[in-house]
Order: structure tokens, then C-alpha cells, then sequence
């Protein structure tokens, strides 16, 4: 969220911003996995989509990224196969970040989902790294000073085709998991695929990285998943909705909205619009620096009824509600006690359907607020990746 970046001081980012951009140039066309164009023309795949399975590259490129360049990486974009929330082959895009500094055995790969940025092709976190201005920059950062490699995905629409599908965990936990795989098959990137795999995130990522942890067994079994971290997590769509309807996070329910009916066209949120919601909604290139005309709004500023109450609505959110399925490995999920954008109550719920479940959850709660949360929360969660990659015994809060 926009306002996530109050959290970093602005001496840190004029020092990312202002890196020398050093580049390291990749073989063109290595093993069969071509350079993708410049500019925004890698962002838009050929058709038929070339490979076979998820995870499978499309094209690749190296790019400027001036927080690889001051945490001595190397920097990738990677445009590959995945899948929607119906099942659908669909293009998604992501950042893969490699440290310089050769390692011993195979590198551990770290898939960083992103917190909210926006729904239009420019809000594309790959883009925000290529100029220095993305929120969990410093985030990255912190991982590859471990010596991990990081993918980030852009989620499904964020710079390819079509809206984003925002806070569709269906979708979302796909195009986590596809990330890591294009990651290894890409030889000029230099990783190799059967080493260990951590998720993270934190909001919107922090319900991506969940999705992952539940879809792996079945979506990506071929990764070895050794622990997820994941705070404020939306778990609870419905239940999250509420709390942002008429609040200072209404955006985030446009964001949502948008999200839903572009994952599930016959949801038809165009039916339920009056003047003043054709006219918003018709824009889907807003970012989340476009938030403050929408707080205190309410959903029925925009619409004649609420899709929001209605069955078909409700049974798509019911499908994307967190804690039907155990994660593939041990989570630590983490939340704000005082957070009034993704309520607390639902992510304790979370927990509990997990420990009941018999998951292998450590819980952890942090005074205050969402945002503060998102720093606060950051140290344990890469800690409790190193001690899943260092092999170290799960600790449980059940």
C-alpha cells in the first residue's frame, strides 16, 4: 500500500535510487529460452503461449534494479507460463534477484510475493524495481544479503494481459509457486531447481504466500518447500470486505472488486454499477498512491446493490477463503492486534482452522497497526525461513 513506504526513510531510498546500475549481460537466447524485447513489449507474450507446463519461461531479460545493485546481485525479468484461478494457461511476469557471491550446493530460492501495489500495468512491481521506487525493495534486499536467490511475481495482470486479479489467493498462489520454477529453467539465471524453497509476503502477499503454502502439495509438488512466512494476511475475503467498507482502506475494495469480477467474468460487476460506479470503475490503471479520494467511501456510493451480499459473489470469495487445506510445510503467520485493514479476528481464525488441521503454525502477534506490523513483523519472518533452511526443528503454537 501506498502508504507502506511512510515505513522506509527517505535517506534509504535516495541511496537505492541513486545505485550505479550495473548489469550483468546474459547469453541471448541460452538453452533455448529466448531475450525478450525492451520496453513494455515484454510484457505481452507471443500466441500461442510457447512451452508446455507451468512454470515453463517464455522469455527472459537482464534489467537495471539498483537494489540488486547495492546488494551485489544480479537482476532478471522473466515472463512465464502459469495458471489462473479457473485453470486457464495465462503469461505472468516476475523479478528474479541472484547474489553475485558464488554459494555452497544449491542456492535456496526465496519467492517474495509482493503487498499490495495497484491494478494497472504500471504498478507492476518488476517495473517499480527497474527505477527504485518499489515498497519491499529493502524487503529483497534482506534476503539476498542471506544469500538466497528471490522471485517476485507480478501477479496475473499486473503488465500482461488483462486486469488484475487482485487478492484471487486461486491465482495468486500459482503464479508464487510458477515464479520459482521459471526461475530454474532459465540457465543464464544460473539456479538450479530441487533446492529448498521459502515463500514470504506480508498483505496481500501475506495471502499469496498462504495460497501457495496450501496449493503446493497438489499444484507444485516438484518444489521442495521448506517454510512459509506470512503476515496480515487476508484470509477471509468476505470478512475483510466488511471492515474496509466505509474505512480509510476503501480502496483496497475497489482493488478487490475489480479482482473478483475479473477473475470470474460472469460475476458481471458492471450490472450492479450506477453513474458514479461505471465512471470509476471504468479506470483500472490506478496504483495504490490513488487511494485518498476513496477513504471513508462505501461500496454503496458506487453501486444500485451491493455484489457483494449477493450467492454467486459470496461463493467465489467462499473459494478463495484460506484454511480448507494443511501448507506443504511449516508456516509462521503473523498479524497486527490493532489492524484495521485486514481485521485480526479473521487471521486468528486462520490459525485455529490450521492447528486444527494439524499444520505445523507458529503465531505471532504484533502491537499496533497493519503498516507498522509490516516492519515490525519483518525480522521473524526471514529468521524463521533461515532456521526452515538451516533445517532446524518447526516450532509450533497449537
Amino acid at each position: 500500500m501506498s502508504i507502506l513506504r511512510r515505513v522506509f526513510s527517505l535517506s534509504a531510498v535516495a541511496t537505492v535510487t541513486a545505485a550505479v546500475l550495473l548489469v550483468p549481460t546474459a547469453p541471448v537466447g541460452a538453452a533455448g529460452v529466448p531475450v525478450g524485447p525492451a520496453g513494455d513489449a515484454f510484457y505481452q507474450p507471443p500466441a500461442p503461449l510457447p512451452g508446455s507446463a507451468p512454470g515453463d519461461p517464455i522469455w527472459y531479460r537482464a534489467t537495471p534494479a539498483p537494489i540488486a545493485t547495492v546488494s551485489g546481485a544480479s537482476a532478471y525479468h522473466v515472463l512465464y507460463r502459469s495458471k489462473n484461478a479457473t485453470g486457464a494457461d495465462i503469461a505472468v511476469s516476475s523479478t528474479v534477484f541472484v547474489p553475485l557471491l558464488p554459494t555452497l550446493g544449491t542456492r535456496p530460492i526465496v519467492a517474495l510475493a509482493p503487498g499490495t501495489q495497484g491494478i494497472g500495468d504500471k504498478c507492476a512491481p518488476s517495473k517499480a524495481f527497474a527505477n527504485g521506487t518499489e515498497y519491499d525493495q529493502l524487503y529483497v534486499s534482506e534476503l539476498l544479503n542471506k544469500g538466497w536467490a528471490v522471485a517476485v511475481t507480478d501477479y496475473e495482470g499486473l503488465g500482461t494481459p488483462g486486469d488484475h486479479t487482485y487478492v484471487i489467493g486461486q491465482s495468486e498462489g500459482r503464479a508464487m509457486l510458477d515464479s520459482v520454477r521459471a526461475a530454474t529453467r532459465v540457465p543464464a539465471i544460473g539456479l538450479r531447481a530441487g533446492g529448498k524453497v521459502g515463500l514470504i509476503g506480508y498483505s496481500q502477499g501475506g495471502g499469496a504466500a498462504a495460497w501457495a503454502g496450501e496449493l503446493q502439495p497438489s499444484y507444485a509438488p516438484d518444489l521442495n518447500l521448506v517454510g512459509i512466512s506470512a503476515g496480515g494476511v487476508p484470509a477471509d475475503l468476505d470478512a475483510v470486505g466488511k471492515a474496509l467498507d466505509g474505512s480509510a482502506g476503501f480502496g483496497l475494495l475497489l482493488f478487490a472488486a475489480v479482482g473478483l469480477d475479473t477473475a470470474y467474468p460472469e460475476l458481471n460487476l458492471e450490472s450492479y454499477l450506477n453513474d458514479a460506479g461505471r465512471k470509476e470503475f471504468a479506470d483500472r490503471e490506478k496504483c495504490v498512491s490513488d487511494f485518498a479520494p476513496y477513504i471513508g467511501k462505501r461500496i454503496s456510493d458506487y453501486t444500485t446493490r451491493s455484489p457483494l451480499t449477493q450467492p454467486d459473489w459470496q461463493a467465489r470469495m467462499a473459494e478463495n477463503k484460506l484454511g480448507s487445506r494443511v501448507p506443504g510445510a511449516p508456516i509462521f503467520l503473523y498479524h497486527a492486534s490493532g489492524d484495521a485493514l485486514v481485521p485480526f479476528g479473521q487471521a486468528d481464525a486462520l490459525r485455529r482452522e490450521y492447528c486444527a488441521k494439524g499444520a505445523a503454525v507458529k503465531w505471532g502477534v504484533h502491537l499496533g497497526e497493519h503498516v507498522t506490523a509490516f516492519a515490525s513483523g519483518r525480522a521473524d519472518a526471514v529468521a524463521y525461513l533461515a532456521d526452515r533452511f538451516a533445517g532446524k526443528a518447526a516450532p509450533r503454537s497449537c
